[in-house]
């Protein structure tokens, strides 16, 4: 049975972590899984089963990004019922396609919550998408569960973010890019929610740590003519370009760029979109020697993500990459069990009240835990593209980050607090 520290963890585990504030102690979440073993509340099958929703893109744009989410999600419930279910229960997971859709996430998360009658939901990518889903989980008292970095300036009960915030992915990596001496920054992205919101952030950082934006541009989500885009980034001069495209617009752009004889090697480029999976899809000549800003990388030098890493290879093949929105996809649903486990019940309102209660655990990404505000602390790191599409670690946090859903700067005197 190949899963993120389960065997060997039956017992809880009591341990300290240094270097990470207000550490309390580590509880293995499989051992709170197995442990189960009270009857559950909440929308749970009489036979034995308890079905949750996976909710992806599996055509369109974003389809060469989700599909593989979806994927290490099935392998966290498949690994989870080897092991005997969460409470006795078998996890039934119902698979639907958000087909790059807003509208259609909205109304497939609506389908899963009142006619398939799922206890909670695990998809999303764009925050078009998720905001979009949001209303349809609120109105019916869901939980859904975002695995993929965003813009924050978001705070819902109704969903648990264990992607990125801010603070964990975008200014990590200004700092780091600052420190390089890089501080005259061109800003591209998709025009949609999560581009924009980062990059006002940005702009506010930027120009705070006495940067310049250097450029400022967006194409339609999928969009691939970059021509006059490119005009501008010769024209603008800019130390680095900062890139927020999603999807398989970056085939395009980072094609064009090298067309234009502006390889990654003659004008750095930050990407927090592009992660191992998306690399291998374009080609990794294409994007080598570029930046990419995220919170797990599948060359991280940590037991679990070995393991993680060698279970999804043996279901899905040898040649296959792991990313961090498939990390933490697969971290969702641990998490999720765990929590369920706890509160002794599928109900999502006492599953999110019992998972920042969770202790610090190891879920292939490192040390990661929920905090009140249904957002995970977690280490934020900058990897540099390779020849074989992996990324070597160039930086890192000294320890896992707090996370911030509402940044000072650009949005000063918002709080997140969920009751």
């Amino acid at each position: 049975m190949k899963q993120c520290k389960l065997n060997g963890r039956l017992m809880v585990e009591q341990r300290k972590m240094k270097g990470v504030p207000g550490m309390a102690q580590v509880v293995g979440l499989a051992a709170l899984v197995l442990a189960g073993v009270f009857a559950a509340s909440g929308s749970a099958d009489a036979d034995d089963n308890v079905r949750v929703g996976v909710l992806h893109s599996l055509t369109g744009t974003m389809a060469i990004s989700e599909v593989t989410v979806k994927n290490a999600t099935l392998l966290a419930i498949d690994e989870i019922n080897a092991a005997g279910g969460v409470m006795h229960k078998r996890i039934q997971p119902i698979v639907e396609d958000g087909a790059s859709d807003p509208a259609m996430f909205a109304q497939k998360a609506q389908k899963l919550v009142q006619q398939d009658h799922v206890v909670t939901v695990f998809g999303g990518w764009t925050s078009a998408s998720r905001k979009a889903m949001l209303p349809v989980f609120e109105r019916f008292h869901g939980l859904l569960w975002y695995p993929v970095q965003f813009e924050g300036n978001e705070c819902s009960a109704a969903i648990m973010y264990s992607g990125a915030q801010p603070n964990q992915q975008i200014l990590p990596a200004l700092d780091w890019a600052f420190q390089k001496n890089y501080k005259r920054i061109f800003l591209l992205g998709s025009d949609y929610v999560f581009p924009r919101t980062a990059n006002l952030i940005l702009k506010k950082h930027i120009q705070h740590d006495g940067g310049t934006v250097a450029g400022e541009e967006y194409v339609p989500l999928g969009g691939t003519d970059f021509s006059a885009v490119i005009n501008k980034i010769k024209a603008a001069k800019p130390d680095a370009i900062f890139n927020t495209l999603n999807g398989d617009s970056n085939v395009s752009f980072f094609k064009q760029m090298a067309a234009a004889d502006l390889p990654p090697s003659k004008l750095p480029v930050m990407s927090f979109s592009i992660a191992e999976q998306e690399a291998k899809a374009m080609g990794p000549s294409l994007v080598q020697g570029s930046y990419a800003a995220w919170n797990y990388f599948q060359s991280l030098d940590d037991p679990a993500n070995k393991k993680f890493v060698a279970a999804y290879k043996e279901k899905f093949g040898a040649d296959s990459s792991v990313d961090d929105p498939m990390a933490h996809g697969y971290l969702d649903v641990y998490e999720w069990a765990a929590a369920a486990a706890k509160a002794k019940s599928f109900d999502p309102n006492k599953v999110r009240r019992a998972a920042p209660t969770l202790g610090w655990e190891d879920l292939c990404i490192g040390k990661t835990k929920f905090a009140a505000n249904q957002s995970l602390y977690q280490t934020a790191y900058v990897g540099e593209s390779q020849p074989d599409g992996q990324f070597k670690i160039l930086w890192q946090s000294q320890e896992p980050i707090r996370p911030e859903p509402y940044d000072a700067l650009s949005f000063p005197g918002k709080k997140c607090v969920i009751k």
